[in-house]
């Protein structure tokens, strides 16, 4: 079991609901297993992190189970189960017909009935879990963990609206009001995903049949899976943990997580290093450029020149010392400098410009097929010019935020923010997939949950959430550093996608370094200190 919190471990692969059923199955029909050791395998690795999670409980405390119609709800039975063997008090309500409960999940309902009582799920079976005569003893707002094994991956439509009350109600009773102390409010634990949640987009199924709450601990198996990571996901989801169901690699995967990263310079001269070229806009919009360029230099670039026009260049004089400037008045003028070969990586978009100049000057970049980064105002000018978007070549890296996606593929932002109505949603890593293809480009979706993907079709996610959250980087001009800290690592020779799943992580390590009342400026700053900290942990 590997716990997804505070920075801590967790797997690589990433897989669909669909995936993980099939590599299930997979390992089922092979006979290495069966589908009931699974699903035990699966309720015992939940009752191991709900203990893990909450060690304080033991014999005596109270569960509450929710349990669906499909295998979730017989995960949920085998945990109510074996939480009773251990002397809690156990109440379970069900909703669905349990002649039509999958086999293994029937088996798993018949066994808690050994045990205990099963409710239906509704108002009125709710109201009666009040009655002493039915459960003698039990005090409703001293429940300490509710479980909710209601549909988990296998949701693909909204919850019906009274099965949705009958959860609120319950939800209601057990938290004895909004102003019972954190002690007395029940722990709220989800089998997989928490129920309503789309589990490859991290989108709430609308209109929403069951009550948005915040799992305070998500239990999943085998793999994370898309909707931990995206959109409401991290948010509902709480803590995260893995159990590990004991089932081979995958062969194939929906995408995976951004790992912390190997970045360390070898020796070398500084050209070994590559040179970084970052166009810079006109007088007075030159600080994205600067700080881009800076980025670039502290990520371990050889060299770094900034290319204002001419008019710009004392301006950015003053500001700058190890950062080399060569004028560029237009795309004729880049294209003499682009002769040195040895400018082996570009940057063009942090505050460079929308006019006639800068669109001849991404024209000209792009025709020189290097490494190139564009951000910013050079994807305002491809989304606006076919001809530019046409040019695009598989060694771009295109870093928009999702208003800069929208002007690239609207019809793609629109099915993204179409309400989910059916699952599998659209998703935000279908939305990067999707660019990646149309463009022939790398992108990176910037976001908390920011998505890369290569025109191959392997992806990354990246979110700064379980013990990663880094809430200073909505600030004007992280973005702009992130370019440079991708623009670095492609003069050093690194592959595109590997660029920018180690600049995504770097960048989130830098704002977590540096802390509240971080500004853009910081971020360079505090890369020498992430490097650093990283050195150490691989020789430790």
């Amino acid at each position: 079991m590997k716990l997804c919190a505070d920075g801590e471990y967790m797997p690589e692969d990433i897989l669909t609901a669909a995936q993980m059923r099939a590599l299930e199955r997979a390992a089922i029909e092979s006979g290495a297993v069966t589908g009931l050791e699974l699903m035990e395998r699966a309720g015992a690795g939940a009752v191991e992190a709900i203990l893990a999670e909450w060690p304080e409980l033991g014999a005596g405390s109270r569960a509450v189970v929710l349990c669906g119609p499909g295998n979730n709800g017989g995960d949920g039975f085998v945990v109510a189960r074996l939480l009773k063997e251990r002397g809690w008090e156990v109440v379970c309500f069900f909703s669905g017909d349990a002649a039509k409960l999958p086999p293994d999940a029937r088996v798993n309902h018949e066994r808690w009935l050994r045990h205990g009582l099963v409710s239906p799920l509704t108002e009125e079976a709710v109201g009666e879990m009040r009655d002493e005569r039915l459960h003698p003893g039990w005090e409703v707002p001293r429940t300490n963990v509710v479980v909710d094994a209601l549909f988990g991956t296998g949701l693909t439509r909204p919850v019906a609206s009274d099965l949705g009350d009958a959860v609120a109600l319950l939800l209601a009773d057990l938290r004895d009001g909004d102003d019972a102390p954190a002690t007395r409010r029940p722990r709220i634990v989800c089998l997989d995903v928490p129920s309503g949640l789309c589990a490859e987009s991290g989108r709430l199924l609308e209109p929403p049949g069951l009550p948005r709450v915040r799992a305070d601990l998500t239990v999943t198996f085998g793999t994370m899976k898309p909707g931990h990571l995206l959109a409401d996901g991290p948010e509902l989801c709480g803590k995260l943990s893995i159990v590990d169901l004991g089932l081979p690699a995958p062969s194939h995967r929906a995408a995976h997580r951004v790992a912390r990263p190997g970045v360390q310079k070898r020796s070398g001269h500084k050209f070994d290093h590559g040179h970084a070229l970052v166009l810079a806009g006109g007088v007075g919009r030159g600080g994205a450029g600067r700080m881009a360029a800076r980025a670039a230099l502290r990520i371990g670039a050889g060299l770094v020149t900034v290319a204002p026009p001419p008019a710009a260049l004392i301006e950015n004089a003053s500001r700058m010392d190890a950062i080399m400037l060569r004028a560029v008045r237009d795309g004729e003028a880049l294209a003499a400098l682009l002769e040195d070969a040895r400018l082996n990586a570009l940057c063009l978009g942090p505050g460079l410009g929308t006019g006639a100049r800068e669109a001849g000057l991404v024209a000209v970049a792009l025709a020189a097929k290097r490494a190139t980064v564009l951000d910013g105002d050079a994807l305002t000018l491809i989304a606006g010019d076919a001809g530019l978007a046409g040019a695009l070549h598989d060694r771009c890296v295109l870093t928009p935020h999702m208003g800069e996606f929208a002007r690239l593929a609207p019809d793609l932002a629109d099915r993204l923010k179409a309400p989910a109505e059916a699952g599998p949603a659209y998703s935000k890593l279908d939305a990067a997939r999707d660019l990646a293809a149309r463009l022939g480009g790398t992108v990176l979706l910037k976001g908390p949950d920011t998505v890369i993907a290569g025109t191959s079709g392997r992806a990354a996610i990246h979110t700064a959430a379980y013990g990663r959250e880094a809430p200073w980087l909505a600030t004007a001009g992280a973005g702009d550093v992130l370019a440079g800290i991708v623009t670095g690592l492609l003069a050093r020779g690194f592959d595109l996608s590997k660029a920018c799943e180690a600049a995504v992580w770097l960048h989130v390590e830098a704002a977590r370094a540096f802390g509240p009342g971080l500004i853009a400026e910081d971020l360079p700053e505090m890369l020498p200190r992430v490097l650093r900290d990283l050195d150490a942990g691989s020789a430790s």
